[in-house]
């Protein structure tokens, strides 16, 4: 059960306002040239011993110099302000086959990847497919348009960029419980409603025995820990499905004053290629603006992205097993159960053992349409 909240203002380090954030660099974390060598030297041994990336296991891509780093980061998403970025890894150097290695082979030290899709990405794409956002299966990371904040199903989303765009693309970010404190002094009403079970919708990409929708709140609190989860398009599309309760005026007006107050408190930033970009879900919404691409497909925006389910997160409310499946501290957890039924790389291996998905599981949705 989810236990009652008491709305009170909310401390720690992964409060702040965009104001707060701006200026600050604490949270970049630029790679020394040892690092840098390190991650050249492990993407080279895979590409030398010939394993299929999705086969990779920790051991295979070792980084025990920038392993340190990366704990310090882990640290700093799950306790501290909850965003991080790694400067510096050498895309120029490694192409975008070396930066797909990269990119997995960095993950493995962070935590467990989860499927993105029903397609069963567990590595993605951001890129522009041509995907027209505001329609019942779209997703954001597959249009060139601009993105209202939002959180992913996973603990911690990576991005690694590998190409940036000619104009825009720019990324919002603002702190979640940093909202709750300013709803709280503006407008105490609409912070209880998001704290009350909203209906989402799924996008097409539920398992066939569940509803097309799911059951949660925007805001929670669980063991004196905070978390939310949200997209505001899930839930305008969910209020088209027969059946539902209507979304009332008020909601409306209260998830009016969130945008509005995001927006306000949020900061700015622009990945550069070669920044690998982390945010906790958690604690974090995200939004992105519109892209102006470069004219020659081999110059448009590409990033890679990562759904991780941390080793050292927060324990979550039994309720949001609906979407996360398990909710204990450190579980693997969150992602979109694929079409051939893993969540995992370690379900999707169990199924290839059993002949029982294609060779191309798990790869970007481009590779699968190739």
């Amino acid at each position: 059960m989810r236990e009652a909240v008491s709305l009170q203002r909310l401390e720690g380090p992964e409060v702040w306002s965009g104001a707060q954030m701006q200026p600050r660099s604490d949270w970049i974390h630029v790679l020394d040239a040892g690092e840098v060598a390190e991650v050249l030297a492990a993407v080279e041994g895979v590409r030398r011993s010939g394993i299929d990336w999705l086969d990779l296991d920790k051991e295979d891509f070792p980084l025990p110099c920038m392993a340190a780093r990366l704990a310090r980061v882990a640290q700093q998403l799950e306790r501290g302000c909850g965003i991080a970025v790694v400067r510096g890894i050498p895309h120029e150097a490694l192409g975008q086959a070396g930066m797909r290695i990269a990119m997995w082979g960095i993950g493995l030290h962070l935590g467990t990847a989860v499927s993105q899709s029903k397609y069963g990405e567990l590595l993605a794409e951001v890129r522009d497919y041509g995907e027209v956002m505001g329609q019942a299966t779209s997703r954001g990371y597959r249009a060139a348009g601009s993105l209202r904040f939002h959180t992913d199903r996973c603990d911690v989303v990576a991005l690694l960029c590998v190409r940036q765009c000619r104009e825009g693309g720019e990324s919002l970010t603002v702190s979640t419980p940093h909202i709750h404190n300013v709803l709280l002094e503006r407008d105490p009403e609409a912070l209880a409603l998001l704290y009350q079970d909203w209906f989402h919708s799924r996008q097409g990409e539920g398992q066939p025995h569940e509803q097309p929708w799911y059951r949660n709140p925007i805001f929670a609190q669980h063991l004196g820990r905070f978390t939310s989860q949200y997209s505001r398009a899930y839930v305008e599309t969910a209020s088209k499905f027969p059946g539902l309760p209507p979304v009332t005026e008020r909601q409306w007006a209260a998830l009016d004053l969130l945008a509005d107050t995001a927006h306000a408190e949020c900061f700015t930033s622009r990945m550069q290629p070669g920044d690998l970009q982390l945010l906790n879900n958690h604690v974090t919404w995200h939004a992105r603006t519109a892209v102006t691409d470069w004219d020659e497909p081999a110059d448009k925006r590409m990033l890679y992205r990562l759904w991780l389910s941390m080793p050292e997160s927060r324990e979550l409310p039994e309720d949001f097993a609906e979407l996360w499946g398990p909710t204990g501290a450190g579980a693997v957890r969150g992602g979109v159960v694929a079409g051939a039924g893993y969540r995992t790389v370690a379900e999707l291996r169990a199924l290839r053992a059993q002949g029982r998905t294609p060779a191309h599981a798990g790869w970007p949705l481009a590779s699968l349409a190739a």
